[in-house]
C-alpha cells in the first residue's frame, strides 16, 4: 500500500506544473494574443499540446516514483532538487509565455528549464536506469519546444 501511495504522489506532483500552466493557456485575451502571433512551419495543432503534455507528466511521474523507491543507498536528495527546481521552471514558463506573453523571457527560462533537467537525468542515472530512460522523451520535447519558443520570439 505505501508504494502504491508513493506512485500516486509523484504522479500528482509531477502534474503540478500542468495545471498550474493551465492557468494560462490561451484563453480569451490571451488566446488572441496567441493567434495574433506568427508561428514556426512545425507549430503543431493546439490538441497535440493536449495529448503530449499528460503522458510526458505521467512518464515524469513514474520516473519519480522509481527515484522514490529505490533501495540503494545513494543519495536522492540532489535528484529532488533538481526535479523540483525543473518543475518550478516548467511552470514559470507557462506564466512567461502565456500569462504575461514575454516570450524572449520565456526563452530563457526554457534554456535553463533544459540544463536543468539533462542535469536532473544525471543525476537519476545514478539512482535508476529506468527513471533516466523515461525523461528522454520529455527532454525531446522540450528541444523541440525550444524550437518553437525560439521561432516565435524571431519571428514576432
Amino acid at each position: 500500500m505505501k508504494k502504491f501511495l508513493l506512485f500516486v504522489l509523484a504522479i500528482v506532483i509531477s502534474f503540478l506544473p500542468g495545471i498550474i500552466g493551465m492557468m494560462f493557456s490561451p484563453d480569451g485575451a490571451s488566446d488572441m494574443w496567441y493567434n495574433a502571433l506568427v508561428k514556426p512551419a512545425l507549430m503543431p495543432a493546439g490538441w497535440v499540446f493536449a495529448v503530449v503534455w499528460p503522458i510526458l507528466y505521467f512518464l515524469l511521474g513514474i520516473a519519480l516514483y522509481l527515484i522514490m523507491v529505490d533501495t540503494t543507498r545513494l543519495s536522492k536528495t540532489k535528484s529532488y532538487s533538481l526535479f523540483a527546481v525543473h518543475m518550478g521552471l516548467n511552470a514559470l514558463w507557462s506564466y512567461l509565455f502565456f500569462g504575461i506573453n514575454l516570450t524572449g523571457a520565456a526563452l530563457i527560462v526554457l534554456l535553463l528549464l533544459i540544463g536543468f533537467t539533462v542535469w536532473m537525468m544525471v543525476a537519476f542515472r545514478q539512482i535508476s536506469r529506468p527513471a533516466y530512460y523515461l525523461v528522454w522523451p520529455y527532454i525531446i520535447w522540450l528541444v523541440f519546444a525550444l524550437y518553437l519558443n525560439s521561432g516565435v520570439v524571431m519571428m514576432n
